[in-house]
């Protein structure tokens, strides 16, 4: 198991009683419940960043024409090979 550390923080009275509520409705004690909730940030923050970074990446090197012909014709090769058959509405 991780090792753990305790911590002290202060918080107001109105978010400690939601907290509460949160982790009665969950069954969870308030150091699962703040864990799981900081986990949760932590990990929306690196999805987050990494979204910037791939933008940032796109902007500074966007696909050439080239690229972009190239997807399309392989992805109108790709359907071209499917059966495409309509299976007619029996109800009609």
């Amino acid at each position: 198991m991780t090792k753990s550390a305790k911590i002290a923080i202060s918080l107001p009275e109105s978010l400690l009683r939601d907290i509460e509520r949160e982790c009665e409705a969950r069954q969870e004690t308030r150091s699962e419940f703040l864990r799981h909730a900081v986990e949760a940030y932590l990990r929306k923050e690196r999805e987050r960043e990494m979204e910037a970074q791939y933008i940032r990446g796109y902007l500074e090197m966007p696909e050439t024409e080239e690229e972009v012909e190239w997807v399309q014709a392989v992805g109108l090769a790709a359907l071209a090979q499917e059966p495409w058959e309509w299976e007619e509405d029996e109800s009609t």
